[in-house]
């Protein structure tokens, strides 16, 4: 049986065999002395979460950076959400509906590590921080600090304030292999001037996988009097932090993707004291400008994904914060260790502990990203995204805690394989 046949098989092997969360947990139990760092070498041990996802057997799937797939004692959990919430229709709606989210809220703060009343339950970091973008009082003339690296949803809004209101939008460039700390934060401090009034930064950058020095570069802004806008797409649930040790005034993620909450749920947070100064996207009748959940207002929306919020931490906590992170960085380092030398291979990422996990961006000098994400589909049936813009040429990886070592092994033989 060759590499690809034995790694459909294994997948395959893997449908119908979801163990219950107790068994799961027990599992985990009896490596309960068995360190982090250990575990997360452990491949057979790994396979038994892999096991808790249906996955298709087509191709290797290296983009789950966009959506993580629901592991499936979630996924039961969110289909019976499904079902009460029909079976009471409105008058879940009308009754229970905004107490659950509230009760979602307080569980994703505890986990984010901030006050149940600086966080609510949105759809996306798009929206939490388009929110933020667009709730300033902007005056002609202010100054917004950004990186061409910045996911282009909020790029595109600031681009929109600009135009409507003449901020003037300063950008900088981060560089993809950063000698040290000092530089990030020196790179964004230049660039602050008298009228900056917001700086944005990616905690961990979208197309690279680079985790900045958040706190540092809070610290540096704050005492120039600049307030901090932290996009965390994807670092909650990927690495290990708590939103009031960075010292940021606002924070927004997403968690259908490394929290693998269904479609449609992420959070934002904002510092207690600049509740009151921000304007919502929609018009709420909360009076209560202290009170953030008048930023909360979207309509009528599922609420069954709510819900599954605390299902999916419950998953996570089961893994374990650390556990999670080790596992995600090892098999990071797995692959880019046996590439890094490899002649016309070029990794985009710095792979040392403090400034990545488990997000790389691979190129190939002479091949396009498209071509390089075409080729390792159509060829290999390695699926991947190409990015080709802000100084990042490559392709990004995003594997998660059920991709096993034989994945890997069979990406690392096609991207040597392309290079030659």
């Amino acid at each position: 049986m060759n590499k690809r046949s034995f790694i459909k098989t294994a997948t395959l092997s893997g449908i119908g065999s979801a163990m219950g969360m107790d068994a799961l947990a027990s599992l985990f139990d009896a490596k309960k002395n068995v360190s982090a760092t250990a575990l997360a070498a452990d491949d057979a041990f790994w396979k038994n979460i892999r096991n808790q996802y249906i996955l298709k057997p087509d191709y290797i799937n290296l983009e789950n950076g966009f959506y993580n797939f629901i592991p499936q004692p979630t996924l039961e959990k969110y289909i019976e959400h499904i079902r009460h919430i029909n079976f009471h229709g409105s008058h879940y709606m009308r009754t229970v509906q905004r107490d659950n989210k509230k009760r979602m809220a307080a569980k994703l703060a505890e986990v984010a590590g901030c006050s149940p009343d600086e966080l609510i339950i949105t759809r996306n970091t798009t929206e939490s921080l388009d929110l933020i973008i667009a709730g300033q009082d902007w005056k002609a003339g202010d100054e917004a600090l950004m990186a061409i690296q910045d996911y282009g949803a909020m790029l595109d809004m600031f681009d929109q304030v600009s135009r409507r209101y003449g901020v003037v939008l300063n950008k900088v460039s981060i560089p993809n292999l950063p000698a040290s700390d000092e530089e990030i934060v020196s790179l964004y401090e230049k660039a602050i001037t008298p009228r900056t009034k917001l700086l944005m930064i990616p905690h961990m950058v979208n197309i690279t996988g680079q985790i900045l020095p958040v706190r540092k570069i809070c610290d540096m802004a704050h005492s120039k009097g600049v307030e901090v806008m932290v996009d965390g797409a994807h670092a909650f649930a990927h690495i290990q932090y708590k939103i009031n040790d960075l010292g940021c005034d606002y924070y927004g993620t997403s968690l259908h993707k490394w929290l693998s909450v269904p479609l449609g749920a992420g959070f934002l947070y904002v510092k207690k004291d600049k509740i009151a100064k921000v304007w919502p996207l929609i018009g709420d009748g909360n009076k209560d400008l202290d009170d953030i959940r008048r930023l909360n207002h979207v309509g009528t929306h599922p609420s069954a994904t709510d819900l599954t919020v605390e299902d999916a931490i419950d998953f996570y906590n089961m893994i374990g914060a650390e556990r999670k992170e080790k596992r995600l960085r090892y098999i990071q380092q797995y692959w880019t260790s046996r590439v890094k030398n490899v002649p016309k291979i070029i990794i985009n990422t710095p792979t040392d502990d403090k400034r990545s996990c488990g997000i790389a961006n691979v190129g190939i000098d002479g091949m396009t990203p498209a071509d390089l994400a075409k080729r390792l589909m159509d060829e290999h049936k390695i699926f991947t995204v190409a990015i080709d813009t802000a100084n990042v040429h490559g392709c990004r990886i995003t594997p998660n805690v059920y991709t096993t070592l034989e994945e890997l092994d069979a990406f690392v033989a096609a991207l040597k394989k392309l290079a030659a």
